[in-house]
């Protein structure tokens, strides 16, 4: 999952988080250093203890792995080693894939009963979005964007909505998160072109990290908008556009076609679209 990964930790290690209550039927009251002490270090990417010292591991996967099973047991052998009691392990699917998954591994071939290992497994999206909406913590309103959508606009401008009404410094670091998440589900787009509609762009344009996606997503935009106003022009004043003058137009900068623009109702001929052209 790579960068998905420290996002998607942040989010579910916030206290009171209702995703992961919902799914493991636990309040976690303590992280725990999640690298487990081994030949080859292995780090579970969540790994917490409640109120009742009942350990829970959680993992997060954004891929069928067909032998996840396996992995998880390998997991539940090294925490056992290390902490003295087995934990209570859930598998939370966040790809966007349909889940292939199975919550059990089974020695091929066998009927020994002794050859089962079972885990929780958990797709997100099996959640309604609007139980994370609901939740007071930005986190899990960060987290709806994974969950079972009925419509993408819309729970995106709520969440936006949310994170607009926090404090600047708590403000980008969940905007920052949404637009990580976001990939996962082809997203990140529709979320930059909501928060460019909103008041919360004003205050982190200078933003080390979004400043620049931000600023990049509203020049291709800009972009985007003057070309396709032009070739509507073109065709409606003289009827198909040859393919050259459109690839041609495709590599003008914003600025080029903002000026090609203000240039049109003095053009009567297509020929005269390039006055310098030799």
């Amino acid at each position: 999952m790579h960068d998905y990964d420290a996002a998607l930790k942040l989010l579910l290690q916030s206290p009171a988080n209702f995703l992961l209550r919902e799914i493991t039927g636990l309040t976690i009251s303590h992280w725990l250093n999640a690298e487990l002490p081994k030949a080859q270090t292995t780090r579970a990417d969540l790994l917490g203890t409640t109120e009742d010292e009942t350990l829970v591991h959680v993992e997060l996967q954004s891929t069928n792995d067909a032998t996840m099973a396996l992995r998880m047991a390998d997991y539940a052998l090294r925490i056992y080693s290390h902490y003295g009691r087995f934990p209570k392990q859930i598998v939370l699917y966040v790809g966007k894939a349909p889940l292939r998954m199975k919550a059990l591994w089974r020695e091929p071939d066998s009927d020994n009963p002794d050859s089962l290992y079972r885990y929780t497994l958990a797709d997100i999206r099996d959640l309604d979005a609007n139980l994370l909406l609901a939740s007071s913590q930005i986190e899990d309103n960060v987290l709806a964007i994974l969950a079972r959508l009925q419509n993408q606009a819309a729970t995106v401008h709520q969440i936006l909505e949310r994170i607009a009404s926090l404090e600047p410094s708590r403000r980008c670091n969940a905007l920052a998160q949404l637009l990580v998440i976001s990939k996962l589900r082809d997203l990140a787009k529709l979320v930059q072109e909501e928060t460019r509609k909103m008041p919360i762009l004003d205050d982190i344009m200078d933003h080390d990290v979004l400043g620049p996606v931000l600023r990049q997503g509203r020049e291709e935009g800009r972009h985007e908008t003057f070309l396709r106003i032009i070739k509507r022009s073109l065709a409606l004043r003289f009827g198909s556009v040859p393919a050259s003058i459109n690839d041609r137009l495709a590599n003008f900068s914003s600025n080029e076609l903002e000026t090609l623009h203000e240039r049109l109702p003095q053009i009567t001929d297509i020929k005269d679209l390039f006055p310098n052209s030799k």
